[in-house]
C-alpha cells in the first residue's frame, strides 16, 4: 500500500472523527458575553466526499486500475 494512500485513509477518518463530535455538540459554546465555533459541519462533509472519492482512486491506481488502464485492443483494417 502507497504512503499516500494511508495519509488520505488518515486524514478521512480524522475528518468523520471531527464530523461526528460537531453532530454530537461540540460545534460552538459560549463562555460568558464570548462565543467560540469550531468548524462549519458543510466543509467538513464536503472534505469527507472529496477524500473519498481521492482514497478510491489512489487505491484503484495501486491496484492496476487507474483510470488510464487499457483494457483491450482491436485492430481494424479501414
Amino acid at each position: 500500500m502507497s504512503a499516500r494512500l494511508e495519509i488520505l485513509r488518515s486524514r478521512l477518518q480524522q475528518y468523520i472523527d471531527c464530523e461526528a463530535a460537531i453532530l454530537a455538540g461540540a460545534q460552538e459554546y459560549m463562555i460568558g458575553p464570548r462565543q467560540l465555533k469550531r468548524a462549519n459541519l458543510n466543509e467538513i462533509s464536503e472534505m469527507i466526499r472529496y477524500l473519498e472519492k481521492e482514497v478510491e482512486a489512489e487505491a484503484a491506481k495501486t491496484a492496476g486500475r487507474g483510470r488510464n488502464r487499457v483494457v483491450g485492443i482491436i485492430p481494424r483494417d479501414l
